[in-house]
């Protein structure tokens, strides 16, 4: 494959694609919770719902920094996400299939990240940011590693 794919499946499922669907309007989404890893800082901690269209364009997040892990008040982290889900309105949690994206809020990069192959042999990978903690390949077919 010598370009990203133009749309991945996101399959649901009980893990880290336990909240994707579409809403009763047609559009598609993701609701997650992102990380910055402490590492080299105390790292950050993120509730996102990711919109897009019904043809699987990106349409729209909304990203709430909730602070450092160590001073999360998980209750409070756990409300939030539960609200930002709710503001969809209707909605059913299925599969999606929906384009890679990028964009930036509090200084920090958010999306589906393309990812070109290492080497000649290798193919392209989709990665969630930040965290990497779910990463597809071809064939892009639902399937994800942590």
């Amino acid at each position: 494959m010598s370009a990203p794919p133009a749309r991945i499946r996101i399959t649901h499922d009980d893990y880290h694609a336990s909240h994707v669907g579409r809403t009763a309007a047609g559009d598609q989404f993701f609701a997650t919770t992102p990380f910055v890893p402490a590492i080299d800082s105390t790292g950050r901690e993120f509730v996102a719902v990711y919109i897009f269209h019904p043809d699987g364009r990106f349409k729209d997040a909304v990203i709430d920094d909730v602070g450092p892990r160590e001073s999360l008040n998980l209750g409070a982290v756990a409300k939030l996400f539960e609200r930002r889900v709710a503001e969809l309105g209707s909605f059913e949690f299925c599969d999606i299939e929906v384009a890679p994206f990028r964009i930036e809020r509090f200084g920090v990069e958010f999306g589906l990240i393309p990812q070109p192959p290492e080497d000649e042999d290798g193919g392209w990978w989709i990665i969630l940011e930040p965290g990497d903690y779910m990463a597809f390949s071809e064939p892009f077919d639902g399937e994800y590693y942590t």
